[in-house]
């Protein structure tokens, strides 16, 4: 499960994998849910969405917030069941989360100490997720917003050691540069992508980044 990530700041990455540069819009250098972070769509435009998804058919603002507080992650066995996600998974609202690292408790000492995953490469990470459009009634805004798929990790030398021992082990799907394309068009074999990072991929350290948005007291841009 992923709830607390860095969005990548690599721009030249960023540029070189999808052709379009990140949003200029300021936005956390952490993000948690209901935080703003970038997020490339189908017809290849990076933009800020709210992480977080929240369903066409969420009420008003308080329900939205609410929603998206439980709708950062999709398990992807029943993404295509659960009523908060079904739509946009129907729709194959396709959508790659960009990714410097992300963080997750691991409870070998006995607690909870963060560790933050990242690539073995170095190189920036690029999630599986669904976006989804939803308008305030209210105001008549337009809230673009994103879950990440997650699928079972069991047995992962990584990812199989976060979370409490007696929890199921969960992943994000992290793609690899050569199947971005291949998510984002949304055809039927995007599905075979919904896989178990490979054993290599990852690593991982105990602690968070220096300079973190809480450790900081950042006070988070929200849409």
């Amino acid at each position: 499960m992923c709830a607390h990530y860095t969005p990548t700041r690599n721009d030249a990455w960023v540029r070189r994998q999808f052709g379009v540069g990140l949003p200029n819009e300021p936005h956390p250098l952490e993000a948690f849910p209901g935080y703003a972070a970038p997020i490339v769509l189908p017809t290849l435009d990076c933009r800020l969405a709210r992480f977080g998804l929240i369903p066409h058919w969420a009420k008003d603002a308080k329900a939205a917030t609410q929603i998206g507080r439980r709708t950062y992650n999709a398990r992807s066995e029943t993404v295509a069941e659960k009523p908060s996600y079904r739509d946009a998974w129907r729709k194959r609202q396709f959508a790659i989360a960009l990714l410097d690292d992300f963080f997750e408790p691991n409870w070998e000492t006995g607690r909870a100490v963060p560790w933050r995953i990242r690539r073995a490469d170095g190189e920036p990470m690029g999630v599986a997720s669904l976006w989804e459009r939803w308008t305030d009634r209210a105001s008549g805004e337009i809230v673009t917003s994103f879950t990440m798929l997650t699928v079972n990790a069991d047995g992962h030398p990584v990812m199989g050691r976060m979370h409490k021992p007696e929890d199921e082990k969960r992943s994000v799907v992290v793609l690899e540069p050569g199947a971005f394309a291949q998510w984002l068009s949304g055809g039927a074999e995007a599905a075979s992508l919904i896989q178990c990072p490979a054993r290599e991929l990852l690593a991982a350290e105990p602690g968070l980044r220096d300079g973190s948005d809480h450790a900081a007291g950042h006070t988070p841009s929200l849409f």
